[in-house]
């Protein structure tokens, strides 16, 4: 309805003027999503009593007829602004039924389909009233009241003022009494006020509040879904309570510090978004009643005055709990001398990007709740039963009341949270309101966000980390016994050559007695620099038989990072072979050649030495990377890695008929666990030679000519053998795998699909065990099902029987099931620390905070991970691996797992690159057996499809395969680099329709441009929702079709919007000659109808 259709009725129009900041934002919100019910409140309550029914229905009308308010309906087509426009008198909508007949069952089931068949009708914005009542009878003395109305006329504080007049009315008619009540002031006197307000003061305020705040946080527990500021959720409520004795509790400690109890709430909420995700400064909306001090009468009118304004808070790392509540209040009494503002406007003035939002989560506090107004005691009538119904476009509503006890509920979006997510975080938000006032003397990051019986659930019933497997005996002592057990049993292969156990250890026990006579012995670091071979192994158990340490060094490794290693080492003794000796950096060490100087090695005694070394000793040190770029030397005990093998036999069950492939290179830790699972159990170990493991055909082929049972792989390497094994289904070469056992980089498990179709989930077992060197190899252990396949993201399963597996925030205190966090390591796993790095090591391996022993350390992994609800551990990426772009944290994970789930991609692996201009983008490499020139732009397509738009990358590479290191990890340094030159900015195109120059027109105006290109987005121009509905209108007025307005966020260009008229316009054009025919044919009889179809038919045949 527009102005001029009003005009025809100015008889009727008491008053027209524009919207207030949240009745414009309502209205957007209800004209995008009309089907949604957004804004759409509804409150029921029984009435006991003998109710005068017509004199009540008499109160209702009298009240409208008292406030302009309830007599408005709203204009916006063709206007540049809505407009409100007040009558002067209508009829209050009501409808009475009598279910007296009913059954109690029945009469609740009917009354169910009631309400919601009343919130489907809905209402329509431009039909004044935009409130109805029904009354319903139950019994004799027995009602049920219904009221409905749009959000766009009244807020929370406006009801209890209501139902204060229509229960006095009431009750004086009831009497035979008259109620004289003051003239209220009308609504349009506030929006008044607002209009003469100084905006350029306001948009100082907040530029100076939100300086530097770029991204919406996170909520932590959320889907993750694609990006829509106007998603249309199913939105679902959790209500919670705090008991009276905790409600007076933090009554009182609110008014002995003078703070509000809105400050306490918001500060728990802001602690709860915090903890949740992982951020120390967070933003969210707070609603505020806008009933200015100014504007005399303000506090008893009727109206929408509330607001929603962003809050920000920051989280002190040290800071105590009662000044930062002071200082959050401090922060609220300036805020509210701009809470006039206009959100939309904030969000301009903030530097969050266009078409995203400030915040994603609510905070809404009653301090005038309807139901305690409703409750107050009447003269003829009991109130019971008090209900409300409401919805917002908000992902997560936190709406709080406080009366004898502080109540509430969190309303959420169920395609954004599950329920199993949302009921722990009704108890959090409680246990943090409590701890605020029972624990004000502590540090903020200190107060507790878990009740007693979830921390006992993570840190003991999950985590009891409490069995004990004694390490009584060393590797070689463990190795000697398995010799006199399979003594001609082969141990070791490597091309056509091998050793059997007595033979091994022959070999091995010659090298240990030459390398004792030199001095080796317990905590002795002997560094050991050969190829993959024979003498690798002889090597290695020789110098644990001497009592010393290996100190793996791979020849392939350049040359510095072999200098820094020796030197940082500083060795006394180094094992190599011949072939290296020009090529490895001087050492001051005794240099000692496997080959050349076997001979003289020879001479010494093939019995097994005797050396003091205990299970406590040293048994190797292994270089990783480090963040610095200087590689770091791990302390590893004997103890550490047999207790590896016990704790883990009951589910692999080892033995001396396995076989087992050494893939890896033996300076990455993967090969203490294929090198001592083989040699401690009797089984056979099959050294792969270096060329075969760069060439996935021929280790297909050996995998099967070995008959290998136990086959360890990196996720990487294994998607390489697996597109082998899917040709060689041909050929007929199978293969004897009992387990393969993923470790060294995160899976994916959607990318083993293509195995699961072919081989099921049994036999062989696919195994996901995640680790680190510090950790000794392993730490949990999850068997693969086709189901994981299924589902995102990465489980690693539950941790070795004898580890403690913490999830914790930055403070060290546990997260919440479903909530990301750091993952920390402790038990018999937990290695010493790093050589010479003792500053490092005291940083990594940090006391045990759960632990009443000391000494009990944890080691800080830099892995993020979360429980899933059933207890396993997701894994979520390396901490590192996080980057921001445009302010927004992002999961490189994430977007790598959404493209892996695309049926033409095998491989993908995300990164982020930094442009010509210096900001960073994202760069997705893809490896697929499609070549196709459109593969690009269809996985863009699709990714935007899948996840936000600050997720989607910049640019798609098309590689044949991904670089692997010799670990056979993924060699992230090798990746190319793309041309990002003009990857995220379009070439302008100007309008070469007359739909794109109408379009055109249109949009310039609206958005007061010179030009526009048809490929230039609406919102990153400055556009926003309520200039999109201006366009949506004159798109409607020019074309003459009918558009929602939600089309200009799916279809924000030119280019796409005329697509979408001319589409629009045929199809009206079709349906119009359909009518008109219709109206023809209608027009002719029988006969004639027959005779045309007749004809028609005999043409068709002709």
């Amino acid at each position: 309805m527009t102005v001029s259709d009003q005009s025809n009725k100015s008889k009727n129009v008491a008053a027209i003027y524009p919207l207030s900041p949240m009745q414009q934002g309502m209205l957007f919100h209800t004209l995008y999503a009309p089907e949604s019910g957004v804004y759409f409140e509804q409150f029921s309550c029984t009435l006991g009593g003998k109710l005068n029914v017509a004199l009540f229905e008499q109160a209702w009308q009298k009240v409208v007829e008292r406030h302009p308010v309830l007599r408005s309906l709203f204009v916006w087509e063709n206007r540049k602004k809505p407009l409100q426009v007040v009558r002067h008198q209508v009829n209050l909508p009501w409808i009475q039924h009598d279910w007296r007949s009913l059954s109690a069952s029945e009469q609740q089931t009917q009354l169910e389909e009631f309400l919601i068949s009343d919130r489907t009708q809905g209402f329509q914005l431009d039909q004044a009233p935009l409130i109805r009542c029904a009354l319903i009878r139950l019994s004799e003395e027995t009602y049920q009241f219904i009221g409905s109305f749009h959000h766009l006329l009244l807020d929370g504080w406006s009801l209890p003022i209501l139902f204060q007049e229509v229960f006095g009315f009431y009750e004086a008619w009831n009497r035979g009494d008259n109620l004289s009540l003051a003239t209220p002031r009308p609504f349009q006197d506030y929006i008044g006020w607002l209009q003469r307000q100084d905006l350029s003061v306001a948009e100082a305020f907040w530029r100076r509040t939100l300086q530097g705040f770029t991204a919406p946080t996170p909520l932590g527990v959320d889907r993750m879904i694609k990006f829509d500021t106007h998603h249309q959720g199913s939105f679902h409520e959790q209500p919670f309570q705090l008991s009276a004795t905790a409600t007076a509790a933090l009554q009182k400690f609110a008014q002995q510090h003078r703070l509000t109890v809105s400050t306490l709430i918001q500060g728990a909420w802001a602690l709860l978004l915090s903890r949740y995700s992982g951020e120390s400064d967070v933003v969210f909306g707070a609603t505020v009643s806008g009933r200015p001090p100014t504007l005399p009468g303000a506090e008893s009118m009727v109206g929408l005055f509330i607001n929603t304004l962003p809050v920000r808070v920051q989280i002190p790392e040290d800071g105590q709990t009662l000044p930062w509540l002071q200082q959050l209040q401090s922060q609220q009494v300036e805020q509210d001398q701009y809470s006039y503002s206009f959100l939309v406007d904030i969000q301009g003035w903030s530097e969050i990007p266009r078409g995203m939002p400030l915040f994603e989560s609510i905070v809404v506090f009653e301090n005038y709740p309807v139901a305690a107004a409703l409750q107050e005691p009447l003269d003829s009538l009991q109130v019971d039963n008090v209900r409300a119904y409401e919805t917002t476009n908000y992902p997560l509503t936190l709406v709080a009341a406080s009366h004898q006890e502080l109540y509430g509920r969190i309303v959420y979006d169920r395609d954004r949270f599950e329920a199993d997510a949302i009921a722990p975080m009704a108890n959090h938000f409680q246990n943090l309101l409590i701890a605020i006032s029972t624990q004000s003397e502590q540090p903020v990051k200190q107060l507790p966000l878990l009740g007693d019986a979830e921390k006992q659930q993570l840190l003991r019933a999950w985590n009891s980390g409490k069995a004990e497997y004694p390490s009584e005996e060393c590797l070689h002592q463990w190795f000697e016994q398995q010799v006199e057990q399979t003594p001609n049993a082969i141990a070791v292969v490597f091309d056509n050559q091998s050793l059997t156990y007595t033979q091994l250890n022959t070999r091995a026990n010659q090298l240990a007695h030459h390398l004792q006579s030199l001095g080796v012995a317990p905590e002795t670091l002997v560094g050991i620099c050969v190829e993959r071979s024979l003498d690798m192994i002889v090597g290695l158990l020789g110098i644990l038989k001497a009592g010393g340490a290996y100190l793996p060094l791979d020849p392939d490794y350049p040359a510095d990072r072999l200098e820094f290693i020796l030197q940082d080492a500083q060795i006394s003794v180094l094992l190599t072979q011949s072939q290296w000796l020009d090529s490895l950096p001087e050492v001051p060490a005794q240099t000692i050649c496997l080959d050349t100087d076997w001979e003289a090695i020879s001479a010494f005694s093939q019995e097994n030495p005797v050396n003091q070394t205990t299970p406590k000793n040293l048994a190797y040190v292994i270089y990783t990377s480090g963040s610095t770029g200087k590689p770091k030397g791990v302390l590893v005990n004997h103890a550490n890695v047999t207790r590896l093998f016990t704790a883990t036999q009951n589910w692999f069950n080892f033995n001396e008929s396995d076989v087992w492939t050494l893939f890896h290179s033996y300076a990455f830790d993967f090969s203490v666990w294929e090198l001592w699972g083989a040699l401690l159990y009797g089984g056979r170990l099959v050294i792969v030679p270096f060329w075969i493991s760069r060439d996935p055909q021929a280790f297909y082929q050996l995998l099967s000519q070995e008959k290998v049972t136990v086959l360890n792989q990196t996720p990487p390497a294994f998607r390489q053998l697996i597109w082998v094994e899917e040709q060689a289904e041909v050929t007929g070469e199978k293969l004897c795998l009992r387990w393969v056992i993923f470790g060294g980089e995160s899976l994916d498990p959607s990318s083993l699909m293509p195995w699961f179709e072919r081989y099921g989930d049994r036999t062989p077992q696919l195994v996901n065990m995640y680790g680190i060197t510090e950790t000794t190899v392993h730490v949990t252990f999850r068997p693969l099902t086709i189901e994981d396949a299924y589902s995102r993201g990465s489980v690693i399963g539950l941790p070795i029987p004898d580890l403690q597996l913490y999830i914790l925030d930055d403070f060290l205190q546990p997260v919440p099931i479903g909530v990301r966090g750091q993952m920390f390591v402790g038990g018999a796993g937990v290695a010493r620390g790093y050589l010479n790095r003792p500053e490092l090591t005291a940083d990594r391996f940090i006391q045990n905070p759960f632990s009443e022993q000391l000494g009990d350390k944890l080691y800080k992994t830099g892995d993020l991970a979360r429980y899933r609800s059933d207890g396993n551990i997701e894994y979520l990426g390396r901490i590192d691996y996080q980057v921001k772009i445009r302010g927004f944290r992002i999961e490189l994970g994430e977007i790598e797992a959404a493209l892996s789930q695309h049926p033409v991609v095998k491989e993908a692996v995300v990164i982020d690159r930094e442009g010509k201009t210096g900001d960073k983008r994202l760069v997705a490499y893809i490896v697929s057996e499609s070549q196709s020139d459109t593969l690009m732009g269809e996985l863009r397509c699709y990714l935007e499809e899948q996840l936000p738009d600050y997720m989607v990358p910049s640019a798609f590479v098309l590689l044949d395969v991904l670089p692997l290191t010799s670990n056979g990890k993924l060699d992230r340094r090798a990746l190319p680099t793309p041309d990002m030159g003009n990857s995220q900015g379009v070439s302008f195109v100007p309008p070469q329709t007359p739909t794109e120059e109408a379009i055109a027109n249109i949009i310039t105006s609206v958005l007061e441009i010179e030009k526009i290109g048809i490929h230039d987005d609406f919102f990153e121009l400055g556009g926003h929702s309520l200039l999109a509905t201006q366009v949506i209108s004159r798109l409607r007025q020019t074309f003459s079709i009918e558009l929602p307005v939600q089309v200009i966020f799916t279809t924000p260009t030119i280019a796409e919007l005329a697509e979408l008229v001319i589409a629009k316009q045929l199809e009206q054009a079709d349906n119009e000659a359909l009518e008109l025919i219709l109206a023809e044919v209608n027009q002719l009889s029988d006969r004639e109808v027959n005779l045309q179809l007749s004809d028609s038919t005999n043409q068709s045949s002709s």
